[in-house]
């Protein structure tokens, strides 16, 4: 008796085993999720939140943000990168010693990593240093390893074997340098606190540089130079009085009601802080170990300055103005390729081999531009009755330049590189959008007097229009980190 009982048991015991084991087998492959917490969940929308909402079309032009990602990840970053590593574009001569010319300068920040190490010219490449007038020479790149003394006895004769026609031509074209209406404030490159800076070793990254004096260089530039009356205040301004539910919407009913002009100036300031922002972001002072700093991306902070829950729907509109930034930027870039795209330009630095690969992937990123078909209609703007327009532009262009200035306010040495940088790149790329007539009529085989391109234009165009593509490769970057996130 008691082994059959036995038997029966055992073979229960089996069958309840087997039974547990099919029904698990089952519900682990079931199409449907496992049900999660309330909390999990929640964090979930709250992580995912930050990029959701950076979808669809953006305001003002006819592009929408999944093209630009494609484009920008697949064609442009990886060629944009290496061209900025090369060493035309990787030396940029700047002034970081200028004083603020607002308020009084609050001295310079002392954390290590602010700090700029500026390039000995024993290492600048010879044809960069002597200047601008043999930058166009076909022969000055023939030369070879000759000392520096020997070069520039070359550089004269080749100057002085220059016609005079060619040499009525350059002045022409110094004397139109001198008198061009820029968009920025211009570094004087003779002074003697302009230094060559390696922008490589000096990477635009969170240095620790915060604070009240960061705040009131962004704060300067958006109620002073930004049409903007005082009665009308940003989101989320600390100063701003108490708005109960408003979160805003009376400044964006402002902005929406401005004439397109001044909503775009607006628009392209916001999309410049945002890139700023997401590579201080992307690589973030962690903290310090064995005695070395060390960066990477900061998914938190990039959550604290562009998730919707957190900025009251400001991160996404923060984030499209980047990428229409980055659209302006894209167009001028098409509009000014016939200038480079001229036999006799060469990026010279003095190495033929060098200087004839630089071109040639210079004119490979012209080339894919011309392929993406939803560019930016630049014709849009100061299309209205000709007196209005020109004062308009005028007064968009003295806005801007003052910007160019209030970056010598900022603190952090390396910070004030980048901004410098960045702000003339942009600058660059307005003279090039409001130059169309001149860059049509240039000279095939000469230079001309009606649009010209100092080097120093050049190096900040490239860089600038670098630091836009790496933000939205940077953004393609943490949409990944957040959906980690999401799966832990």
């Amino acid at each position: 008796m008691w082994r059959i009982t036995l038997q029966v048991f055992t073979v229960s015991l089996v069958a309840w085993l087997f039974g547990s084991f099919v029904l698990g087998w089952f519900q682990h492959h079931d199409d449907k999720p496992p049900p999660q917490r309330s909390g999990a969940s929640e964090s979930g929308k709250s992580e995912q939140s930050c990029l959701c909402h950076l979808t669809g079309v953006l305001d003002d032009c006819f592009c929408d943000v999944e093209s630009i990602d494609v484009f920008n990840n697949f064609k442009i970053y990886p060629r944009i990168k290496k061209l900025t590593e090369r060493d035309y574009f990787r030396y940029y001569k700047v002034n970081l010693k200028r004083p603020c010319p607002f308020w009084p300068d609050d001295g310079h920040c002392s954390i290590k990593d602010c700090h700029v190490e500026a390039c000995p010219e024993s290492k600048i490449p010879f044809g960069i240093k002597s200047g601008n007038y043999n930058k166009y020479s076909q022969a000055a790149n023939t030369m070879t390893d000759v000392s520096e003394c020997e070069q520039a006895k070359e550089l004269g004769a080749i100057n002085s074997t220059l016609s005079n026609q060619s040499k009525e031509a350059f002045a022409d074209w110094a004397r139109h340098d001198d008198a061009q209406d820029h968009f920025c404030e211009l570094d004087d490159e003779t002074s003697p606190d302009a230094e060559y800076v390696d922008l490589l070793p000096n990477p635009e990254r969170f240095t620790g540089y915060k604070g009240p004096s960061a705040w009131r260089v962004w704060n300067s530039i958006y109620e002073e130079n930004c049409f903007k009356p005082r009665s009308v205040y940003r989101p989320l301004n600390p100063l701003a009085p108490s708005r109960g539910d408003d979160d805003g919407e009376g400044f964006y009913q402002w902005l929406e009601g401005l004439c397109l002009e001044k909503r775009v100036f607006y628009r392209l300031i916001s999309g410049l802080h945002s890139s700023i922002n997401i590579h201080l972001c992307a690589q973030y002072l962690h903290d310090e170990g064995w005695g070395r700093s060390v960066w990477g991306p900061n998914v938190q902070e990039f959550r604290h300055r562009f998730d919707d829950a957190e900025t009251k729907g400001e991160g996404t509109r923060r984030l499209k103005n980047l990428y229409f930034l980055y659209l302006i930027e894209l167009r001028a870039l098409y509009k000014v390729s016939p200038y480079f795209e001229r036999a006799f330009v060469n990026l010279y630095t003095g190495n033929s081999q060098e200087d004839g690969a630089t071109k040639e992937l210079l004119l490979q990123i012209f080339n894919e531009i011309k392929t993406f078909p939803m560019h930016f209609d630049e014709k849009s703007m100061f299309a209205g009755g000709k007196i209005e327009a020109k004062i308009l532009k005028e007064e968009f262009r003295l806005h801007f330049k003052n910007i160019s200035r209030i970056m010598d306010c900022v603190g952090c040495s390396k910070c004030r590189l980048w901004g410098k940088l960045q702000t003339q790149g942009l600058g660059t790329a307005l003279k090039i959008l409001f130059s169309e007539k001149e860059i049509k009529n240039l000279p095939e085989h000469s230079p001309s007097k009606g649009f010209q391109l100092t080097r120093q234009e050049i190096v900040a165009l490239i860089n600038g229009f670098s630091r836009l593509s790496t933000s939205i490769n940077y953004l393609h970057n943490f949409r990944m980190l957040l959906q980690e996130n999401r799966r832990k």
